[in-house]
């Protein structure tokens, strides 16, 4: 492999791509609007959900305990039910998530009685209504344990000491924000994509418009073609790293608690096979519209159903589970999200990290031997 004849390669992949505002709108005005547009839309944290309360006891004790969810920040008071056809209205319409209907007699409650609230709910999103639900329950069991202690010190006694005292500590995301953990997968998501679906379409587009019989008559090796061809896809895909890091930081506030240039080496080891992949799939395919497809259902939906993006691994089941171990985009998910939010060094990450080395020579050496100069 001559340096002279790769950069020449290089050199004429870099002017196409210049007189191609196509290509460059692909590799960096898309990734950032997907950083952006996914990284304000796409959350898994359940707060403020949209609450209605048809209260039939109007007692201190009902405002009490409506004052109760409305204080908090999980749930937000959008009106005032009058009946169970005003709740199903709000429910059908989406104007409110859930609706506590209280019962007349509520007010015993203060006087040692029980009393049963009804909590109705919206299972049409079956995620949001169990988080909601076990909100409400929280909700719940602090009124009661606040009335017991009212009625305990009213009665001269000493509140009893609890059997178990629960005190949870939550580790490298203590505000358990879901964008701190979805601004790290976003990133390999938007790298593994765009990578993809850029080099898929050098190739084919070079058969598809009979440049390449022009590239066969050079003195180019398929190894000098391959790797000349990658390397200003390879500097795009850097390109949008640099863009994308300070953003997460700056942009989302995502804490970055590990080594940068450990993120970097792992990127461009991740960038690489997920530049050979797509041009393996220009090679074999040589149509721009085929490449393309295979790239999107090669990368994209693998990318965001089975890296652990989005859908926990550990939830899916078992035959789904070895499946993933397939997929790049799982390892390098977690690698970024070990390096922002936990620090993890190399030492954790070495296994993942051979994995991917294994993975680029395998793509690399594929399309370089897949590659053939002749016109068939």
């Amino acid at each position: 492999m001559k340096l002279q004849r790769l950069a020449a390669v290089s050199r004429k992949e870099f002017l196409h791509i210049r007189r191609d505002p196509r290509s460059l709108g692909l590799g960096i005005a898309i990734p950032m609007l997907l950083l952006f547009l996914f990284g304000y839309a796409l959350t898994l944290d359940v707060d403020r959900v949209p609450l209605t309360v048809w209260d039939r006891s109007t007692t201190p004790a009902s405002r009490e305990f409506i004052s109760q969810f409305s204080g908090s920040r999980f749930f937000t008071l959008k009106q005032v039910a009058d009946s169970y056809r005003t709740i199903e209205q709000a429910i059908d319409t989406r104007e409110v998530a859930i609706a506590l209907v209280i019962p007349a007699d509520f007010a015993r409650i203060q006087a040692g009685r029980s009393a049963t609230v009804q909590v109705l709910l919206d299972g049409s999103d079956a995620t949001k209504a169990s988080l909601t639900s076990a909100y409400a329950e929280t909700v719940a069991r602090t009124y009661n344990r606040d009335i017991l202690l009212k009625e305990t010190r009213r009665s001269g006694m000493t509140p009893p000491a609890p059997a178990l005292d629960l005190r949870p500590r939550v580790w490298y995301n203590a505000d358990l924000l879901s964008r701190n953990a979805i601004v790290p997968g976003l990133i390999a998501i938007i790298m593994m994509v765009i990578a993809a679906l850029l080099t898929s379409l050098t190739v084919a587009r070079e058969w598809e418009t009979g440049t390449m019989e022009q590239v066969i008559a050079t003195p180019l090796t398929p190894a000098e073609l391959v790797v000349g061809k990658l390397i200003p896809y390879f500097a795009i895909g850097m390109f949008d790293l640099a863009l994308a890091v300070p953003a997460g930081r700056f942009v989302f506030a995502v804490p970055l608690r590990g080594s940068l240039l450990l993120l970097l080496g792992e990127s461009v080891i991740f960038l690489i096979g997920a530049l050979a992949f797509g041009m393996f799939l220009g090679i074999v395919t040589r149509s721009q519209l085929l490449a393309s497809q295979l790239a999107l259902v090669g990368t994209v939906l693998p990318a965001f159903l089975l890296s652990g993006f989005i859908f926990p691994i550990d939830n899916m089941p078992a035959p789904i589970q070895v499946i993933t171990h397939l997929i790049t985009a799982r390892y390098f998910v977690e690698m970024l999200r070990g390096i922002y939010l936990k620090e993890s060094g190399l030492a954790i990450l070495a296994a993942s990290t051979i994995l991917l080395l294994l993975y680029d020579v395998l793509v690399v050496t594929l399309s370089i031997r897949k590659f053939r100069k002749k016109i068939e």
